[in-house]
C-alpha cells in the first residue's frame, strides 16, 4: 500500500505494518561505525558481556530509524512533504542481536496546514516491538502530508 494523503486519515487510524526484520550483527556493526559511535557497549563484545545486558547491545539510534523506515511504506511514502519533527522519544527495553521487530502507527492528531492549502500535518504514534511483544521503541512523527485534491 502507498501513503495515504492527507485528508485521507482520520484520529484512531492504526496500522500494524506486515515488514518484521530480525536485527542482524552486520546491521549493528555498520551503523554504530557509520555514525562513528564509539560506545564499547555496541562493538565490544568482551566490554558488552561484563555489562548488566551481557551481550552486544543494538545501537539505539539504528532501532529508531528501522521504526521510521518500517512504517514509511504504509503512511507516507509518496505523499510526504517533509517531516517536521519526531517527540516523546523512548526506548523502554533493550534490543539484542537476533531480535525480530515489527512496528504499528497509530495517527494521534491532525491539523490542516496554514500555508499549504488541502495539505496538513499528520501527528503519528509510532511503536516498535519484539518478538516477545515489548515496546522497545515509541515515538511521536509530525509529517506534513500532501492533499489528494479531492477533498472539498
Amino acid at each position: 500500500m502507498a501513503g495515504r494523503f492527507y485528508d485521507q486519515w482520520t484520529i484512531g487510524d492504526t496500522i500494524t505494518h506486515d515488514i518484521r526484520r530480525t536485527v542482524t550483527e552486520t546491521d549493528n556493526l555498520l551503523f554504530t561505525t557509520m555514525t562513528h559511535n564509539p560506545q564499547p557497549l555496541h562493538l565490544d563484545a568482551e566490554f558488552a558481556k561484563a555489562s548488566e545486558f551481557g551481550q552486544i547491545l543494538v545501537n539505539g539510534t539504528f532501532t529508531f530509524a528501522l521504526m521510521i523506515g518500517l512504517s514509511v511504506g504504509d503512511t507516507t511514502l509518496g505523499t510526504l512533504v517533509a517531516n517536521l519533527g519526531y517527540d516523546k522519544l523512548v526506548m523502554p527495553k533493550p534490543v539484542f542481536i537476533g531480535d525480530t521487530l515489527r512496528c504499528d502507527s497509530e495517527v494521534t492528531d491532525l491539523k490542516p496546514s496554514k500555508s499549504r492549502p488541502g495539505a496538513g500535518i499528520v501527528t503519528f504514534t509510532h511503536r516498535l516491538r519484539n518478538q516477545r511483544d515489548e515496546i522497545v521503541c515509541q515515538c511521536l512523527r509530525m509529517a506534513l502530508l500532501q492533499g489528494s485534491g479531492a477533498a472539498a
